[in-house]
């Protein structure tokens, strides 16, 4: 079994936390296809919003994926997420589906509490996991109220600078809200933390993706329950 992981930030704290998750819930024997292409969200971030230049080139990736034989994609971005909500038709047809890693995050924080907190490094990533967010409410018929934390000043930190700009961003908002999102998967490493730190609901996507990975497979039939 192989699948495709597309990154558009090529973070090393990303990349082995998402490959740990897909080996979790898949097995050590998968086989992953890893796919990158920083510019994406460089392109993103330059333009605050995601150009056709950056769309097509995901989508160019999500089809070189599948040409090397990929069972099912997972797309590693929220801030490009919507291109692969676009893509799904195309999905479908050629019966490699493509999965967001966020998607089921953002469901599970909106069934945790009314009042949800957006954490992310990046303006670009914050709207996208907004609109999900909001796309499950619907979904849900569950009314939530959104509360943003751009946590600035946070690249070129080593880890453990990281941990503490995000634990300080954090204690703005954890009075005002009853669970925390973690809009980048890169954060995820310091889900734990915060969560022990301010007693608060922290959600991250590298597992919710990696789960949801599986539940793909497993309805195309390449693996059983």
């Amino acid at each position: 079994m192989k699948v495709g992981l597309v990154y558009t930030s090529t973070t090393p704290e990303l990349i082995e936390l998402v490959e740990e998750e897909v080996k979790k819930q898949l097995g050590e024997d998968v086989e992953l296809y890893s796919i990158q292409d920083p510019s994406i969200l460089a392109d993103t971030r330059d333009a605050g919003y995601v150009t056709t230049n950056a769309a097509a080139r995901l989508i160019t990736m999500y089809m070189q994926a599948a040409q090397e034989g990929c069972d099912a994609i997972i797309n590693l971005c929220s801030s490009v997420g919507e291109v692969a909500d676009s893509a799904q038709d195309v999905a479908n047809y050629i019966g490699v589906p493509i999965v967001r890693v966020d998607e089921e995050m953002c469901r599970d924080a909106v069934r945790s509490g009314t009042r949800v907190g957006v954490m992310a490094t990046l303006p670009t990533t914050l709207e996208p996991t907004k609109n999900t967010i909001k796309r499950m409410s619907r979904e849900c018929g569950k009314h939530v109220e959104l509360v943003d934390c751009l946590v600035e000043g946070a690249f070129g930190l080593n880890q453990e600078e990281f941990k503490q700009r995000m634990a300080d961003s954090a204690k703005q908002i954890v009075d005002k809200v009853d669970v925390i999102v973690f809009a980048q998967g890169s954060m995820a490493y310091c889900e734990e933390y915060i969560e022990n730190l301010l007693g608060v609901k922290v959600v991250s996507s590298p597992r919710f993706g990696a789960k949801e990975l599986k539940k793909a497979l497993i309805k195309k039939g390449c693996i059983a329950e």
